[in-house]
């Protein structure tokens, strides 16, 4: 990974991804919130469904579209973190920083979680 790239992961906070659609097997585009922690970039939702956790599921390969400070577009693959425990380790300090810390249960019980691995 480049030294721009590590400097948007660092202060952008808006990404798009592209997942295949478990259904229909066709490209969806969908902007999310930029989560990094440690130099390496997680993806969460709000409880509830959504359907690119459930394509991400489906498919871990996905595309990670740097848009604000660059542009470059990323091949990557979802890991999708199932302990509650590391889980929760992992969302204090992503929750606080965003000053969401009072969501962190529901987020464990109700949300996902996926480390993104950048694939060259």
């Amino acid at each position: 990974m480049d030294d721009e790239v590590r400097q948007a992961l660092e202060k952008d906070r808006l990404i798009d991804i592209t997942t295949t659609g478990r259904k229909s097997g066709k490209s969806h585009k969908k902007e999310v919130n930029l989560r990094q922690l440690d130099g390496t970039a997680y993806l969460s939702n709000a409880p509830g469904p959504r359907d690119w956790v459930a394509n991400l599921l489906a498919d871990p390969d996905f595309t990670y579209h740097l848009k604000q400070s660059i542009q470059r577009d990323i091949p990557a693959r979802a890991h999708h973190i199932t302990d509650d425990q590391e889980k929760r380790e992992l969302l204090v300090p992503i929750l606080a920083h965003e000053n969401h810390s009072d969501e962190l249960e529901t987020r464990v019980t109700q949300s996902h979680l996926f480390r993104v691995e950048f694939v060259d």
